[in-house]
């Protein structure tokens, strides 16, 4: 047998259970069962191989075989393509959306991870064939916790502290504390609105916090995944119920009206805690030049 056959093999199979590590369906069920999960393995199966011919290669002097990355590159590339697509067009079916920016998160999320699986079965391959599958297993376990690291980033409870608050009305307008949220004139409306809406109020930790949680598709991400989880009373047609987050001008907070089917107040704001922090909502105004005290830049 080929000496490297069985550390390549190692490696294939080290890269393919971390991505089956990182597959997971959550109370969104994305990516679906089982076809849609099916794929993603496939995937992960074909970069965890291409990962594991790296060393090989380098090793034998067959240089050009290392081209075969950024082919893969360009491929995974289209995996990101393929979500973005697909999420975008199940999306106009939903109740509450999750958005576009909710929607290019998750595609970015795929396309990371078959680089993490990649990453994964290089260096399981190269712990076994530089020194022997001892060291090979403990790169392997190091990628596991590489890869846990990624795959989870920073959640909603970590910028923003969630208090509950009735919905109110002052005549036709419904507040959420002092946050107006929208106008509705129907009593038969605001008898709905009050027996099933909820409030809640996410008050920024910091000053970067408040540019984050401001931007619009971070908020519908709250939206969509408290309505998933927790159902919502709407249908089609019915402006008057759907749920909608707003800011308050003056210190950045954001009120959130929801009106789920399941009206459990400490389960949403576990929910609300756990939505995911979007890559391209997060802002660090504090961390420009301009905003640091006393530094300009020149």
């Amino acid at each position: 047998m080929n000496e490297y056959a069985l550390p390549i093999l190692f490696g294939v199979m080290a890269g393919t259970i971390a991505r089956l590590y990182m597959l997971r369906s959550d109370y969104r069920q994305y990516p679906t069962y089982l076809h849609g999960k099916i794929i993603h393995l496939a995937l992960g199966f074909i970069a965890a191989g291409l990962g594991s011919i790296v060393i090989p290669a380098i090793m034998e002097e067959e240089f050009t075989a290392i081209t075969f990355l950024t082919l893969a590159a360009s491929q995974f590339r289209e995996v990101r393509n393929m979500e973005r697509n697909t999420l975008t067009e199940l999306d106009q079916y939903e109740l509450v959306k999750r958005g576009n920016t909710y929607i290019e998160g998750i595609a970015i999320a795929f396309e990371g991870r078959n680089y993490l699986v990649i990453l994964t079965s290089l260096l399981t391959t190269a712990g076994i064939l530089l020194w022997n599958i001892w060291v090979g297993l403990v790169a392997f376990i190091i990628s596991l916790c590489l890869c846990h690291r990624f795959m989870s980033g920073n959640r909603l409870k970590d910028l923003v502290d969630i208090e509950y608050f009735e919905p109110r009305f002052d005549g036709a307008g419904l507040y959420v504390d002092n946050i107006y949220i929208m106008n509705i004139g129907l009593p038969e409306r605001q008898k709905e609105v009050l027996r099933y809406g909820m409030g809640f109020i996410l008050k920024p930790k910091n000053f970067n916090v408040r540019s984050t949680i401001a931007n619009l598709g971070q908020r519908q991400a709250i939206l969509h995944d408290v309505s998933t989880a927790l159902g919502v009373y709407r249908d089609s047609g019915t402006p008057a119920l759907v749920p909608l987050a707003k800011r308050d001008l003056d210190d950045g907070r954001v009120g959130v009206f929801v009106l789920p089917q399941e009206k459990d107040i400490e389960k949403a704001i576990a929910i609300i805690g756990n939505v995911p922090t979007l890559e391209n909502a997060i802002r660090m105004p504090t961390k420009s030049n301009i905003g640091k005290k006393g530094k300009v830049s020149r």
